[in-house]
């Protein structure tokens, strides 16, 4: 998989929670770690009558249920609706706050800060479950309510294609665009484009297009590797960025809205939440200052 070359790395969701980092580490890093991190993970797999044999019948069994949906059968049952799997790690209210403009912060780079720490998380999550995406489990690109994505070339040409396929145009395509500086700028006196909206409304709208697929087609095993609170608090932070700026249409974000709805319309949070929270603000403000002050530094060296 990809990993983003620019040096905007203001968030970051392994600092959140010490159990849960652990687990999610060992699964984006290698596969070949997967057992020890399903055996670490057991009890929510438990509560969600998740077992090795159900991840092997989910694997195997993808072209019959595509099959019953072509026969107007209902979808899948929500697993990631259940409340074992509602973990979220973050409070909305301060993961509002997390999306707010600060005074005195450009637009463009807010946008730009969030954009790619979104592309690196959930590329790291669809890179621990890609041996489970495969073109005879996933022969299309699907997410809820039955919703089917096509992929539009650079010529406007739609077509059908395998969900891996299709997400690796995503990482491909977001990773050329993030590391191209004429568009997402990281040099001193480099302006962004005027059309740097449009261009992230692309990347947003493609990477929750993964967030989906993942949810719809591979919750069983995201929740098998622990992996799920990490995925609802990515899937938190996307939606209200959305929220707060408005970069993804409604009919994009109504195959989700149910989670959306369970996930940030939690209020409360435990103190062990808490206390993960606080770590998880110092290090993004840590790491935003860090950022400010070496390009303030770069500024001043070049106006010697």
């Amino acid at each position: 998989m990809f990993s983003s070359l620019t040096s905007r790395r203001f968030f970051r969701y392994s600092a959140i929670d010490n159990s849960s980092s652990s687990s999610s580490a060992a699964a984006a890093t290698t596969t070949t770690t997967s057992t020890s991190v399903v055996a670490t993970s057991a009890v929510t797999a438990s509560a969600l009558s998740l077992d090795a044999e159900d991840t092997v019948m989910c694997f195997c069994s993808r072209k019959a249920r595509r099959k019953e949906k072509d026969a107007g059968t209902t979808e899948d049952p929500k697993l990631y609706l259940e409340e074992a799997a509602l973990e979220r790690q973050l409070s909305d209210v301060d993961m509002k706050v997390l999306v707010d403009l600060p005074s005195g912060i450009d637009y463009n780079e807010w946008l730009a800060s969030h954009t790619i720490a979104l592309f690196e998380n959930i590329n790291l999550l669809y890179g621990a479950i890609s041996e489970f995406c495969t073109p005879v489990g996933c022969p299309d690109m699907t997410g809820p309510g039955f919703r089917t994505y096509l992929w539009f070339d650079e010529k406007g040409k739609k077509t059908k294609v395998a969900a891996p396929q299709y997400i690796d145009y995503v990482m491909t395509f977001t990773q050329r665009t993030v590391s191209d500086e004429a568009q997402f700028p990281t040099k001193y006196a480099n302006e962004f484009p005027s059309s740097f909206e449009s261009i992230v409304r692309k990347i947003l709208r493609l990477l929750y297009h993964v967030i989906a697929h993942i949810y719809h087609n591979h919750f069983r095993e995201v929740t098998q590797l622990g992996l799920h609170v990490h995925l609802n608090c990515v899937f938190a932070h996307l939606s209200l960025l959305n929220q707060r700026f408005n970069l993804i249409d409604a009919k994009e974000t109504e195959i989700l809205h149910d989670l959306e709805a369970a996930l940030l319309g939690k209020q409360a949070a435990s103190s062990s939440r808490t206390r993960a929270l606080s770590h998880y603000l110092a290090s993004c403000i840590r790491d935003l200052n860090r950022a400010i002050f070496s390009r303030f530094k770069r500024c001043c060296y070049l106006e010697q």
